[in-house]
């Protein structure tokens, strides 16, 4: 399981706006490229663990600052598709 969720979080800390946008289509959420050029700017190199659920939540809450709570609902159902 720990293997598992270092390729998650390594995958989610050098994804980049095209791979975010897929990823967000593959999962059926809409998310504007504007929306996504955002988050992967919060996301990216920050070392994040989204199983880790404070980390997660602070993820969230700076994704819902910069963008907008609706986009922080999104970003978190996606997710919950690798945690859930």
């Amino acid at each position: 399981m720990i293997l598992f969720q270092k390729i998650v979080n390594q995958k989610l800390n050098t994804l980049d706006t095209d791979g975010l946008l897929q990823l967000a289509k593959q999962n059926n959420l809409s998310i504007s490229r504007p929306q996504a050029q955002e988050i992967v700017k919060i996301i990216r190199g920050k070392n994040i663990n989204i199983f880790n659920d404070a980390e997660r939540i602070d993820l969230l809450k700076r994704v819902a600052a910069i963008t907008s709570p609706a986009t922080a609902q999104k970003v978190n159902q996606l997710l919950q598709q690798f945690i859930g």
